[in-house]
């Protein structure tokens, strides 16, 4: 027995065209239609027994928000999201809004017929790999990419942080000194411990990947805050302010890394 069904999508080409095979293959299309913003009203209208509604982000916040109205005022039809192969957040957020399956948009017109079969019965229409793809990626998510500025960033200390500044601005070993309040000689050992954490050969160099990076937009209100040679924040290893240290305005006093 034929379902009686809706077929809704953005691109009305492709709501037209699953149509016309579901149609040839003795389901009864109340309509294929591509309103946006009115999908909702439209299906509650109609009345099918099965929605397939189409979507390009599945992720999207919002993006199921005419589901979560279909199954309010209309509990006894079954919505099945035709969707791109899905992150875990868009099968969740489908399943979520009330909706019964989740096709794949790639999948072939017989399992679209088994999803609504399904769906219509009251059962969850949704391929065992879509969930087990769903939950693997779950449970082991995939790495993000590094942040090689807040990286970099946590390697210094927050001395060095400011000395790297100091170097970002132009100032050289004397001003350095001067402005921070310690010798010539302190001054020159901070410069070439930032140099050999950055893993470059040059002041030039290390202000260059300070900018690439974003390290020194991250790095410029933590030197501010320093004061020049006044109070520093002192970080944890993940880089987070807990506490402040004052460091000494004379080079006779103990330096503190």
């Amino acid at each position: 027995m034929g379902v009686r069904l809706m077929v809704v999508d953005d691109h009305r080409l492709l709501a037209e065209a699953l149509a016309s095979a579901l149609k040839l293959r003795g389901h009864r299309v109340l309509a294929a239609a591509a309103p946006a913003a009115g999908a909702a009203e439209l299906v509650v209208q109609r009345a099918p027994e099965v929605c397939l509604l189409g979507t390009a982000t599945p992720a999207e916040p919002g993006i199921f928000d005419p589901v979560v109205r279909i199954k309010r005022e209309r509990p006894q039809i079954a919505v099945v999201v035709l969707g791109p192969v899905p992150n875990p957040r868009g099968i969740a957020a489908a399943f979520a809004a009330g909706a019964s399956g989740y096709v794949r948009h790639d999948e072939r017109i017989e399992g679209v017929e088994r999803a609504m079969m399904k769906a219509r019965a009251g059962e969850a229409a949704v391929a065992p790999q879509l969930l087990q793809g769903a939950f693997g990626e779950l449970l082991n998510p995939a790495a993000q990419p590094d942040d090689e500025g807040q990286r970099l960033l946590q390697l210094l200390t927050p001395r060095e942080v400011e000395v790297l500044v100091r170097v970002a601005d132009g100032e050289d070993t004397r001003l350095i000194a001067a402005g921070m309040g310690i010798a010539p000689s302190t001054a020159r050992t901070h410069v070439q411990r930032v140099l050999m954490k950055l893993n470059v050969g040059s002041r030039l160099e290390a202000a260059a990947l300070a900018a690439r990076t974003g390290l020194l937009d991250r790095a410029v209100p933590l030197g501010d805050t320093a004061g020049r040679g006044g109070e520093v924040p002192a970080a944890r290893n993940g880089g987070e302010v807990d506490r402040h240290v004052s460091y000494p305005s004379t080079p006779q006093g103990p330096e503190l890394r």
